[in-house]
């Protein structure tokens, strides 16, 4: 209700609410002080010979129509329900969120105690740690990386190799789940179509992809040059992980090695402000999972390309 600047909407609900179980309730009253004629019917029929008696309800069914109409307005006094009106008992999810979380920190923090002693290759070893962990790699990245951490092409990396775009440390892991990452290639429409082809070729040629134009692929490296790419790339091509960039000599691709593709990547480059993807973020997950499990599913992460 807090979206709302007006109290008539709390009086709203909380009428709609009252006055429909109100009304269950007099509607079942009234229902039952009518009149019967048992025994015989009402006088209609269908299907020429299927016809309605005139009986009253049957008394069980109407005391547990009663006991519900009872409940209904219990629990609407205990917790809110009606428009703004807190609840007798003050019931909220976050206060319940928060002794789960108080709950669970009880549980666990012994058990949590011995891992932030330990080191991450050290849990990446502890077969408890792993399976912890894998819980909560299942829970929260399986979505994006796959549940073998193998990742899919279109912007989701695989954990499962040694390629990594920034880093395959536990310090730089560990510090990528907590802080997450906003990736960004920027477009170069502004080279215009040939240079870009030609910059495409030259990109594929890198890693010895098929069908590369040996000219194209030559005039390619100077638009390189001139374009500084290896200042996201490295000099070699080989990726730099403080800027996030890929390597290009490897056959590894977030979003594929054809030439359209590449051409693609470098023409409208990989960003969400421009709408080309929605695929190149990796979220923070770090406030959300608290330092203890956001170590616990790094040492998981880092165990899939270190076994």
């Amino acid at each position: 209700m807090s979206d709302f600047t007006s109290n008539f909407w709390s009086y709203y609900v909380a009428s709609v609410a009252l006055i429909g179980i109100i009304g269950c309730a007099l509607f079942l009253w009234n229902h039952g002080s009518a009149a019967f004629a048992i025994g015989k019917t009402t006088g209609h029929a269908w299907d020429e010979d299927l016809e309605e008696f005139n009986n009253p309800l049957p008394k069980w069914w109407s005391w547990l129509f009663y006991i519900t109409v009872v409940f209904a307005l219990a629990y609407l006094a205990y917790f809110p329900g009606l428009g703004s009106f807190p609840g007798l008992g003050k019931w909220t999810s976050v206060g319940q969120y928060e002794a789960e979380q108080a709950t669970a920190a009880k549980a666990y923090d012994p058990l949590y105690e011995q891992f932030r002693k330990m080191s991450i290759p050290a849990i990446a070893k502890d077969a408890k740690a792993m399976e912890m962990g894998q819980r909560l790699f299942r829970t929260y990245c399986i979505q994006c990386h796959g549940s073998d951490g193998g990742g899919k092409e279109g912007g989701f990396p695989n954990l499962t190799d040694n390629d990594w775009l920034h880093g395959g440390t536990p310090e730089r892991i560990e510090a990528t789940i907590k802080e997450g990452w906003q990736g960004v290639m920027t477009p170069h429409d502004f080279l215009g179509a040939e240079t870009v082809r030609n910059l495409a070729h030259y990109v594929r040629s890198l890693s010895n992809q098929p069908n590369v134009d040996p000219g194209r692929a030559n005039s390619g490296r100077d638009a390189w040059i001139a374009s500084d790419c290896n200042t996201c790339h490295g000099s070699d091509a080989r990726g730099n992980p403080d800027m996030g960039g890929p390597n290009l000599t490897d056959n590894i691709w977030l979003y594929g090695s054809s030439e359209a593709t590449v051409i693609k990547t470098i023409t409208d480059g990989r960003n969400l402000e421009g709408g080309n993807t929605t695929n190149n973020r990796m979220p923070a997950w770090g406030a959300f999972l608290g330092d203890d499990r956001t170590k616990l599913l790094a040492a998981y992460v880092y165990s899939l390309s270190n076994k």
